[in-house]
């Protein structure tokens, strides 16, 4: 008989770190599952960009623990954690060309350097970026740049993909595009994705569990449906469910039905 329960990929534990004596993060603890979308969910502010940075190795943590795959990398350098991360802007290199920026981490890199023009081609076919190998990054607009950051993350195939907010400076029916195309993305290569974001209606479109953060704490993490359904305390409620509300009705009053 197959197992199919979810395999543990991360374990975050007891997870604290200051800024200038005032807390970014706060005893926060949490798992999060192979092949899953984690959306972390809260206000400006209020730690999401922290733990992003402390999972990759960008930000050391003041106390508390990181495993992966129950290997501890609480410590260990952002070259030996097997994540990748984009950003909200881009960070393409605006001298070389689409192609080149997705062939550069494989270049860089003995292991990867032999067939590494094949293998970014590959990868923009399936984003659907091959036209655009031979151009510059300004020639594409922002949901191209953006596709051209994840293609270049996603070459080097790691365990984990952070996302950095990064649809806030797109137009609505760019953002649409590229949740689809990041759903896609999950189940076609099976990556982990972790996904920052202030916008309620993001995350639950896109997000197999959610994170509710406030003032660097872990408010509740669940799915969608048990968020809706069993609130963990008022705040949850107002900024999560009310604010989602808000965006739903104000799109009711114009369908007919």
């Amino acid at each position: 008989m197959m197992n199919n329960t979810p395999k543990t990929l991360l374990e975050i534990r007891n997870l604290s770190h200051n800024f200038d004596n005032k807390k970014a993060l706060d005893n926060v603890s949490f798992d999060v599952m192979e092949g899953e979308f984690l959306a972390i969910l809260g206000p400006s502010g209020c730690g999401k960009t922290t733990i992003l940075r402390t999972l990759i190795g960008l930000l050391n943590t003041d106390e508390g623990t990181i495993t992966m795959d129950g290997r501890d990398i609480t410590k260990a350098p952002a070259s030996q954690r097997n994540m990748g991360i984009v950003f909200q802007n881009y960070a393409l290199f605006e001298n070389m060309t689409v192609l080149q920026n997705v062939q550069y981490a494989l270049k860089i890199n003995k292991a990867t350097r032999q067939g590494s023009e094949e293998v970014a081609m590959k990868m923009l076919e399936s984003m659907g970026l091959a036209e655009h190998a031979k151009k510059k990054p300004c020639m594409l607009s922002g949901g191209q740049q953006q596709r051209v950051a994840i293609a270049r993350t996603l070459v080097l195939r790691p365990r984990v993909i952070l996302f950095d907010e990064p649809m806030s400076a797109l137009d609505v029916e760019t953002r649409l595009s590229l949740r689809a195309e990041l759903k896609r993305i999950q189940k076609e290569f099976g990556t982990t994705m972790i996904y920052i974001t202030h916008d309620q209606e993001e995350a639950f479109a896109m997000a197999d569990r959610i994170m509710v953060m406030d003032e660097a704490k872990l408010i509740q993490i669940d799915a969608p449906m048990d968020i809706i359904e069993h609130p963990a305390n008022g705040y949850v409620q107002r900024f999560v469910l009310d604010n989602l509300q808000i965006k739903v009705d104000s799109l009711v009053k114009y369908i007919k039905v």
